[in-house]
């Protein structure tokens, strides 16, 4: 049990498989100049988790503490915060990527990091929503610029940003194909989508053609077929940021547009996601809630990659 002074969270030590993960106590942080200090009820665990996890990816060598997505209430603020007073409850991403550790009891980040959480939706739905619904806002809108009417292919769309971002590209009017296994299907038409691709029995470059936008959450070669069902000046966006310049000069081939990019916070997507939410036009589904001290089960599970929607750590 953490005291004033502490705080819980979970820590590793090397880098490998969730076994790595242990609860440890460290010192509960202060809100600095325009930051706020938030009691976390529940932060998101996405594939980015595991991965940093298992590779260090962009944080290097541990110790770290993994987590963006947070949902809570605000228990102090900085100096300068204008925006939010304690007792408010908030939901944020923290800055992608060097700003992790909501996987813990408090967080202290910048105040520009949260909105206010939609109020009809409790801390396990918000805690699930920041990261995974900032990546399909940036990618559909602000990348790809999704109008009415525009055919939408979004790709592993079962899984935490595909299913978000079905709902936002429906949301915006698109006509949406989505891929995944055939035991996910009736869950996406219940989501909206209007086209549902087997990617195990069915290659979708031949069953997809003249699409506006591609949302690729795979990568590598993925990526690259993609460009092959557009219509000429469509546009595909990939969430992952590292691959091959063959992306980019096949797209000039082809006449078409290649993206990738990387999730960044921002308070003005996060109020456009929340008055989604508001508006009963997106949720997410829960796969699983854990509580923090069992983050190496939720881990396993994220690992196998056949989860639908998102995994949720709860912190009491």
């Amino acid at each position: 049990m953490s005291t004033v002074n502490t705080m819980r969270v979970i820590s590793q030590q090397v880098l490998g498989g969730p076994e790595v993960l242990e609860e440890v106590e460290v010192e509960r942080p202060a809100p600095r100049p325009n930051e706020i200090l938030v009691r976390v009820r529940a932060a998101g665990v996405n594939p980015t988790d595991w991965k940093h996890r298992a590779t260090g990816g962009f944080l290097g060598e541990p110790p770290f503490v993994l987590g963006w997505d947070v949902s809570g209430v605000v228990e102090a603020v900085g100096i300068g915060v204008a925006g939010f007073k304690t007792g408010d409850e908030v939901f944020g991403m923290l800055s992608y990527p060097f700003g992790h550790g909501s996987h813990a009891e408090y967080v202290a980040a910048p105040a520009r990091a949260f909105a206010l959480k939609p109020a009809g939706i409790d801390h396990i739905q918000a805690g699930a929503l920041p990261l995974v619904s900032l990546t399909a806002w940036q990618a559909l809108v602000e990348n790809a610029d999704v109008q009415p009417g525009q055919r939408v292919l979004i790709h592993a769309a079962a899984g935490g940003v595909g299913h978000v971002a079905v709902q936002i590209a429906k949301a915006r009017g698109a006509y949406v194909i989505g891929t995944a296994s055939a035991g996910k299907h009736d869950f996406l038409r219940g989501i909206g989508v209007d086209e549902a691709i087997d990617y195990r029995e069915t290659d979708f470059t031949e069953a997809v053609k003249d699409v506006d936008i591609v949302l690729d959450t795979i990568g590598g070669d993925n990526a690259v077929r993609s460009l092959h069902v557009l219509r000429p000046g469509g546009i595909v966006v990939s969430i992952l940021p590292i691959g091959t310049e063959d992306f980019y000069e096949e797209a000039e081939r082809l006449g078409v547009r290649a993206v990738r990019m990387l999730v960044d916070a921002d308070r003005t997507g996060l109020r456009a996601i929340a008055e989604l939410v508001e508006a009963g036009k997106l949720r997410a589904t829960i796969a699983g809630a854990f509580p923090l001290a069992d983050a190496a089960e939720a881990h396993a599970l994220g690992g196998t990659g056949r989860t639908t929607g998102k995994l949720v750590l709860t912190v009491d």
